[in-house]
């Protein structure tokens, strides 16, 4: 990282520094992913009843959004250098460049497996994926100057990686905020899970039902199931918890089962 943002002022490479910017937010990404990982395993208090554990989603949005103005960054200063274009020298560019791949190559293999289990790996996979395609983008950029001369490759190159991150990062935003905002996980069907509760026998109504995420891999569910006979709640209460959680994956469930006068009883109407 530092190689390349040495390389890109010397050089005079903006897809170098461009590079070299991404590199430096994976590596500040990679810090937050760590630190939130080490706080989310702080136990819950009586202030903080779920702990600690949304420190990895509140760590995936700032990572996100440092991206997006990084990238907003970069497509000023390449719209700057099509006006005025510098001058590039094409040999250390490429030395670096095959530097940078190499490391990223190095840090995709660390990433790959955790990319699909933490929303928090996911997003530096993501950024040393793109960081990658960068560095063969200014390889090839690097080999042009050298050919050509023709240094306008650079600032192409150089915008190009900016807006290659924009959709997966923008991605990652829409989901570390659909989280925040305690929507639906995606795998889960809403619906098809309320008509599942209502076809429990001795369950006549479903209402009040919440399905949200806490962090990756952990959501959660609550709701309230209006009994013909609350004798036999715990019947219920048994038949809905183990379908939950083999039809939906759902475990830390909170459902109450109440009457029919319950239910209709006043101040219940204007529930979240």
């Amino acid at each position: 990282m530092a190689a390349e943002v040495i390389g890109g002022l010397l050089t005079g490479s903006l897809a170098l520094l461009a590079d070299a910017a991404h590199m430096l937010t994976d590596a500040g990404g990679l810090a937050l992913a760590l630190t939130a990982i080490r706080f989310a395993e702080r136990p819950a208090t009586p202030q903080k009843t779920f702990g600690y554990v949304r420190a990895e989603v509140l760590s995936a949005t700032l990572n996100a959004v440092v991206l997006l103005l990084l990238t907003v960054y970069i497509l000023f200063e390449a719209y700057e250098r099509f006006r005025n274009p510098p001058q590039i020298i094409g040999g250390p560019m490429l030395a670096v460049a095959v530097v940078g791949l190499v490391v990223n190559l190095i840090s995709m293999k660390l990433l790959a497996g955790g990319s699909s289990e933490s929303l928090n790996v996911k997003g530096a996979y993501f950024e040393v994926l793109s960081d990658m395609l960068g560095s063969l983008a200014v390889i090839v950029a690097a080999a042009v100057v050298m050919v050509t001369g023709w240094n306008l490759i650079d600032p192409i190159i150089g915008a190009g990686i900016g807006l290659f991150i924009v959709p997966r990062t923008w991605g990652l935003l829409r989901q570390a905020i659909h989280i925040l905002l305690e929507g639906t996980p995606p795998e889960v069907n809403v619906a098809l899970l309320e008509e599942r509760l209502r076809s429990i026998p001795g369950v006549i109504e479903v209402h009040d039902l919440h399905v949200w995420t806490l962090t990756s891999g952990l959501d959660a569910m609550s709701g309230h199931l209006v009994a013909e006979d609350t004798k036999r709640a715990d019947e219920i209460l048994s038949s809905a918890s183990l379908m939950l959680g083999s039809e939906f994956g759902l475990q830390h469930t909170t459902i109450q089962i109440e009457s029919r006068a319950h239910r209709e009883a006043p101040g219940h109407d204007s529930r979240i």
